[in-house]
């Protein structure tokens, strides 16, 4: 396993969208395995593919709260098949704008699928922090960053607060 260096904005790769992968092997594992390790050193709690450069559908997280034992999960080529109405806010921030939060609304509940680690296809219902968490990470896989759902000056600001911290 390897630390690998998350992009930052303005990377164009960040806008990138991601590839899905044919199934899980021993090299996509290592990849995720790597991807997790990098998530816990940031330390961040979900982090997809393409913010380490690989444009691949593949997303790690893990929303165990300090103290508490690891629960890694691992979703490849995840898709969301049902989004609820109802919306709430959360507080968002994100490993490639590193030191910048702001609220975004999202579908409280979605139905997700995906592979796991070990290949096999899961749907499961997810809300709360595993709803907005999701919905960030797979955000990631088609280009999008959580501030890109905010106004341009919102967008602007972070993008000069997150060259200001690089140039520091």
């Amino acid at each position: 396993m390897a630390i690998r260096e998350i992009l930052t904005v303005p990377n164009p790769l960040l806008k990138q969208v991601s590839e899905p992968v044919a199934g899980v092997d021993d090299e996509l594992r290592a990849l995720m395995d790597d991807m997790l390790e990098t998530m816990y050193d940031a330390p961040g709690i979900g982090l997809a593919a393409i913010q380490i450069g690989a444009p691949k559908r593949v997303i790690v997280m893990d929303l165990a709260r300090e103290g508490e034992e690891k629960q890694p999960r691992y979703f490849v080529n995840p898709e969301i098949v049902w989004r609820s109405e109802e919306t709430s806010g959360y507080e968002e921030g994100c490993l490639s704008v590193p030191e910048y939060y702001d609220e975004v609304q999202r579908p409280s509940k979605v139905k997700i699928r995906y592979l796991n680690y070990r290949g096999e296809a899961i749907e499961e219902d997810a809300e709360g922090l595993y709803a907005v968490c999701i919905q960030h990470e797979m955000d990631h896989l088609d280009g999008v960053l959580f501030i890109d759902h905010l106004s341009r000056l919102k967008r602007e600001q972070a993008v000069k607060k997150v060259k200001k911290l690089k140039a520091a």
